[in-house]
Protein backbone atom coordinates (compact mmCIF):
# COMPACT_ATOMS: atom_id res chain seq x y z
CA UNK A 1 0.00 0.00 0.00
CA UNK A 2 1.41 3.44 -0.87
CA UNK A 3 2.34 5.49 2.21
CA UNK A 4 -0.15 8.23 1.41
CA UNK A 5 -3.01 5.73 1.17
CA UNK A 6 -1.95 4.19 4.49
CA UNK A 7 -2.07 7.50 6.34
CA UNK A 8 -5.29 8.64 4.71
CA UNK A 9 -6.83 5.37 5.90
CA UNK A 10 -5.49 5.87 9.44
CA UNK A 11 -6.93 9.36 9.81
CA UNK A 12 -10.19 8.35 8.16
CA UNK A 13 -10.68 5.36 10.48
CA UNK A 14 -9.44 6.68 13.84
CA UNK A 15 -10.25 10.00 15.56
CA UNK A 16 -7.17 12.24 15.58
CA UNK A 17 -7.12 12.31 19.38
CA UNK A 18 -6.96 8.50 19.51
CA UNK A 19 -3.82 7.89 17.40
CA UNK A 20 -0.91 6.72 19.53
CA UNK A 21 1.27 9.79 18.97
CA UNK A 22 -1.45 12.32 19.86
CA UNK A 23 -0.60 15.04 22.38
CA UNK A 24 -3.21 17.46 23.71
CA UNK A 25 -0.43 20.03 23.68
CA UNK A 26 3.04 19.55 22.20
CA UNK A 27 4.68 21.43 25.04
CA UNK A 28 8.17 19.98 24.60
CA UNK A 29 8.24 20.87 20.92
CA UNK A 30 6.92 24.34 21.70
CA UNK A 31 9.65 24.88 24.30
CA UNK A 32 12.41 23.70 21.97
CA UNK A 33 11.18 26.07 19.27
CA UNK A 34 11.16 28.94 21.76
CA UNK A 35 14.69 28.02 22.87
CA UNK A 36 16.06 28.61 19.37
CA UNK A 37 15.85 32.28 20.29
CA UNK A 38 14.61 33.17 16.82
CA UNK A 39 12.03 35.95 16.38
CA UNK A 40 8.30 35.37 15.97
CA UNK A 41 8.75 36.08 12.25
CA UNK A 42 10.95 32.97 11.83
CA UNK A 43 9.81 30.54 9.15
CA UNK A 44 8.75 27.26 10.81
CA UNK A 45 7.98 23.99 9.01
CA UNK A 46 6.21 21.26 10.98
CA UNK A 47 6.97 18.06 9.07
CA UNK A 48 4.32 15.40 9.52
CA UNK A 49 2.31 17.90 11.55
CA UNK A 50 -0.97 16.40 10.38
CA UNK A 51 -3.65 17.04 13.00
CA UNK A 52 -1.11 18.04 15.69
CA UNK A 53 -2.06 20.92 17.98
CA UNK A 54 1.47 22.39 17.83
CA UNK A 55 0.39 24.84 15.15
CA UNK A 56 -2.40 26.12 17.45
CA UNK A 57 0.11 26.99 20.16
CA UNK A 58 2.56 28.55 17.71
CA UNK A 59 -0.18 30.84 16.42
CA UNK A 60 -1.16 31.77 19.97
CA UNK A 61 2.50 32.57 20.75
CA UNK A 62 2.52 35.00 17.82
CA UNK A 63 4.60 33.09 15.27
CA UNK A 64 3.62 34.45 11.88
CA UNK A 65 5.33 32.30 9.23
CA UNK A 66 4.07 28.74 9.70
CA UNK A 67 3.77 25.77 7.35
CA UNK A 68 2.49 22.28 8.16
CA UNK A 69 3.36 19.39 5.84
CA UNK A 70 1.83 15.93 5.89
CA UNK A 71 1.16 13.00 3.57
CA UNK A 72 -2.46 12.92 4.71
CA UNK A 73 -4.87 15.52 3.39
CA UNK A 74 -7.44 14.18 5.86
CA UNK A 75 -5.12 14.95 8.79
CA UNK A 76 -4.49 18.48 7.59
CA UNK A 77 -8.22 19.00 7.09
CA UNK A 78 -8.78 18.11 10.76
CA UNK A 79 -6.27 20.76 11.84
CA UNK A 80 -7.78 23.35 9.51
CA UNK A 81 -11.28 22.70 10.82
CA UNK A 82 -10.07 22.99 14.41
CA UNK A 83 -8.38 26.34 13.71
CA UNK A 84 -11.31 27.82 11.81
CA UNK A 85 -10.49 31.23 10.33
CA UNK A 86 -6.99 31.07 11.83
CA UNK A 87 -6.15 28.27 9.36
CA UNK A 88 -5.70 30.99 6.74
CA UNK A 89 -2.58 32.12 8.59
CA UNK A 90 -0.85 28.77 7.89
CA UNK A 91 0.55 27.24 4.70
CA UNK A 92 -0.75 23.66 4.36
CA UNK A 93 1.28 21.25 2.23
CA UNK A 94 0.22 17.74 1.19
CA UNK A 95 3.49 16.05 0.24
CA UNK A 96 6.01 13.30 0.91
CA UNK A 97 8.92 15.01 2.62
CA UNK A 98 11.47 12.72 0.91
CA UNK A 99 10.72 14.45 -2.40
CA UNK A 100 8.79 17.57 -1.54
CA UNK A 101 9.27 20.47 -3.93
CA UNK A 102 10.02 23.30 -1.52
CA UNK A 103 12.08 26.47 -2.05
CA UNK A 104 15.78 26.33 -1.19
CA UNK A 105 16.85 27.97 2.09
CA UNK A 106 13.27 28.89 2.97
CA UNK A 107 12.97 27.52 6.54
CA UNK A 108 14.47 28.81 9.79
CA UNK A 109 13.15 26.01 12.03
CA UNK A 110 12.47 22.45 10.84
CA UNK A 111 10.38 20.45 13.31
CA UNK A 112 9.58 16.74 13.00
CA UNK A 113 8.05 14.65 15.76
CA UNK A 114 7.59 11.03 14.65
CA UNK A 115 8.18 11.09 10.89
CA UNK A 116 11.87 10.27 10.50
CA UNK A 117 11.61 6.97 12.38
CA UNK A 118 9.21 5.66 9.71
CA UNK A 119 11.97 5.90 7.09
CA UNK A 120 13.41 2.40 7.21
CA UNK A 121 15.40 2.46 3.96
CA UNK A 122 18.76 4.16 3.44
CA UNK A 123 17.42 5.77 0.26
CA UNK A 124 14.49 7.43 2.03
CA UNK A 125 16.60 8.59 4.96
CA UNK A 126 19.17 10.13 2.62
CA UNK A 127 16.43 11.84 0.60
CA UNK A 128 15.00 13.32 3.82
CA UNK A 129 18.38 14.59 4.99
CA UNK A 130 19.14 16.04 1.55
CA UNK A 131 15.80 17.88 1.71
CA UNK A 132 16.72 19.32 5.12
CA UNK A 133 20.07 20.51 3.78
CA UNK A 134 18.41 22.15 0.78
CA UNK A 135 15.40 23.71 2.51
CA UNK A 136 16.75 24.86 5.89
CA UNK A 137 18.66 28.13 5.87
CA UNK A 138 22.35 28.09 6.81
CA UNK A 139 22.55 28.23 10.63
CA UNK A 140 18.86 27.29 10.81
CA UNK A 141 17.53 24.93 13.47
CA UNK A 142 16.47 21.29 13.05
CA UNK A 143 14.40 19.61 15.78
CA UNK A 144 13.73 15.92 15.18
CA UNK A 145 12.08 13.44 17.56
CA UNK A 146 12.03 9.68 16.98
CA UNK A 147 11.44 6.57 19.05
CA UNK A 148 14.31 6.03 21.47
CA UNK A 149 16.34 2.81 21.64
CA UNK A 150 13.80 1.31 24.01
CA UNK A 151 10.79 2.64 22.13
CA UNK A 152 8.33 0.61 20.02
CA UNK A 153 9.50 -1.39 17.02
CA UNK A 154 6.26 -0.76 15.14
CA UNK A 155 3.74 2.06 15.00
CA UNK A 156 0.39 2.28 13.23
CA UNK A 157 1.05 -1.13 11.69
CA UNK A 158 4.41 -0.10 10.19
CA UNK A 159 8.00 -0.96 11.17
CA UNK A 160 10.07 1.89 12.54
CA UNK A 161 13.69 2.71 13.30
CA UNK A 162 14.83 3.43 16.86
CA UNK A 163 17.68 5.76 17.78
CA UNK A 164 19.80 6.95 20.64
CA UNK A 165 20.61 10.66 20.53
CA UNK A 166 24.10 9.85 19.29
CA UNK A 167 22.87 7.52 16.57
CA UNK A 168 20.26 10.02 15.38
CA UNK A 169 22.81 12.81 15.17
CA UNK A 170 25.30 10.53 13.45
CA UNK A 171 22.68 9.59 10.84
CA UNK A 172 22.25 13.26 9.94
CA UNK A 173 26.01 13.76 9.88
CA UNK A 174 28.60 16.50 10.10
CA UNK A 175 26.52 19.30 8.54
CA UNK A 176 24.40 19.29 11.70
CA UNK A 177 25.77 20.55 15.02
CA UNK A 178 24.05 18.88 17.97
CA UNK A 179 22.97 21.61 20.40
CA UNK A 180 20.87 19.55 22.80
CA UNK A 181 19.04 16.27 23.22
CA UNK A 182 16.49 14.90 25.66
CA UNK A 183 14.17 11.96 26.23
CA UNK A 184 10.41 11.96 26.55
CA UNK A 185 8.11 9.34 28.02
CA UNK A 186 4.96 9.79 25.96
CA UNK A 187 1.70 8.36 27.30
CA UNK A 188 -0.51 7.27 24.42
CA UNK A 189 -4.29 7.81 24.49
CA UNK A 190 -4.52 4.09 25.30
CA UNK A 191 -2.32 4.48 28.38
CA UNK A 192 0.88 2.90 27.02
CA UNK A 193 4.29 4.51 27.47
CA UNK A 194 6.46 5.23 24.42
CA UNK A 195 10.03 6.48 24.76
CA UNK A 196 11.08 9.28 22.40
CA UNK A 197 14.40 11.04 21.89
CA UNK A 198 14.61 14.65 20.69
CA UNK A 199 17.67 16.11 19.00
CA UNK A 200 18.05 19.83 18.41
CA UNK A 201 20.70 20.65 15.83
CA UNK A 202 21.95 23.68 13.95
CA UNK A 203 22.44 23.24 10.22
CA UNK A 204 25.92 24.31 9.16
CA UNK A 205 26.50 27.17 6.76
CA UNK A 206 27.63 24.74 4.05
CA UNK A 207 25.14 23.15 1.64
CA UNK A 208 27.39 20.21 0.88
CA UNK A 209 27.15 16.85 2.61
CA UNK A 210 30.58 15.22 3.14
Amino acid sequence: MPPRTHWENVYSAVPAEDVSWFQHRALRSLRLIRETGLPLSASILDVGGGASTLVDDLLREGYSSLAVLDLSEVALSIAKARLGDHAQRVIWIVADITHAGMPDHSVDIWHDRAVFHFLTSDVDRQAYIDTVLRVVKPDGHVIVATFDEDGPTRCSGLPVMRYSAGALHSTFGAPFELLAHERESHTTPGGNIQQFVYCHCRRSGSSARP
